[in-house]
């Protein structure tokens, strides 16, 4: 397993970053898979894979760089840079498009884990992975990062709340596969065998993104590192609504019921509104009949109200549950 020694000290400093780059390399990493983990990134992938392939038709040598780069168990470094707080993607996909060459074909080699492909001996490949990124970011990220912005603000909003429930333990076992708190400050961020890694006193963050693979490391040697993780999510179908029971719909009203469900982990008022699509008045009326009906609770996270489900709501939400076969189906959209 790989793991890294991180003192008390480095992880109260840790903080979780929303970054733009790593929502676009996640959406990267499912087109090259080609394969979804749930019904709506299936209907995602097959509204937008054909264009990506034809893009990579286009030019062989950026598909062999893609090829390359994404590895079985590595991913090559130059790719994935470490978010910094209050980045935008063009800020970010430049530290892509300045990477070292030769540091680019080190990584790629390590992906590989073989030789460097002829064809990739050459200076323009950070380049080239740039382009590649801000074409998937222009096609299949910007139009909808608003939304897939608040969406995981709210995971944010969640883990920050649970971690003031049940430490730092209980929010990091929960994270990704693979990854759990060993204690003796070790963090186990997956399951393969590498070298541990002594980051105390580095800057460590946290990234969520909503494709629902494993997520990756990522670091600046002795500075920064990263973890990034799929969010917990948003129960929605391959259009983007909300999944909800169907015996609980006809008791609530459809709408309602949507709050309800979403309320597994805490969110605001101005989050409900993103992921559902519902105005600030109507989910505020929703709110208000929850809470009156002993369903959904109200507490305070720093300067954010926040609503969650109740012993009530969750025996409520369980028992509506049972036509449902699938698990958790996230919003890309």
């Amino acid at each position: 397993m790989g793991w890294w020694q991180v003192n008390a000290d480095t992880l109260a400093r840790s903080r979780f970053v929303v970054s733009p780059l790593a929502e676009t390399f996640a959406n990267l990493k499912m087109l090259h898979a080609g394969t979804g983990t749930h019904p709506g990134e299936r209907t995602w992938l097959a509204d937008r894979l054909p264009a990506y392939r034809a893009e990579l038709a286009r030019d062989p040598l950026t598909a062999l760089l893609v090829r390359s780069g994404l590895g079985k168990e590595w991913i090559a470094d130059f790719l994935t840079p470490a978010p910094r707080e209050g980045e935008t993607f063009a800020d970010e996909v430049a530290r892509v498009r300045c990477a070292d060459p030769a540091a680019a074909r080190a990584h790629l080699a390590v992906s590989l884990r073989g030789p460097l492909p002829a064809a990739l001996h050459r200076d323009d490949l950070p380049d080239r992975a740039a382009d590649l990124l801000t074409y998937v970011w222009e096609e299949t990220v910007r139009p909808y990062w608003e939304r897939r912005r608040r969406v995981l603000e709210a995971d944010v909003l969640a883990r920050t709340a649970r971690l003031g429930q049940g430490g730092w333990a209980a929010v990091l076992d929960a994270m990704r596969p693979g990854m759990r708190w060993l204690g003796e400050n070790r963090l186990q961020v997956n399951l393969h065998e590498y070298p541990p890694r002594e980051i105390s006193g580095a800057r460590l963050v946290f990234v969520p993104v909503t494709p629902q693979r494993t997520g990756w490391v990522a670091w600046e040697e002795r500075e920064r590192y990263a973890v990034v993780y799929p969010c917990s999510g948003v129960l929605a179908d391959g259009n983007g609504t909300t999944a909800v029971p169907a015996a609980l719909g006809p008791l609530l009203g459809d709408a309602r019921a949507r709050v309800l469900v979403l309320l597994d982990s805490p969110m605001s008022t101005t989050q409900l509104c993103a992921v559902t699509g519902q105005g600030l008045g109507s989910v505020g009326r929703h709110l208000r009949v929850l809470l009156d009906a002993g369903l959904v609770r109200r507490g305070r996270a720093g300067r954010s109200v926040l609503y969650a489900r109740t012993a009530a709501g969750e025996v409520l939400t369980r028992a509506g549950e049972t036509d449902i076969s699938s698990g958790n189906r996230y919003l890309l959209r």
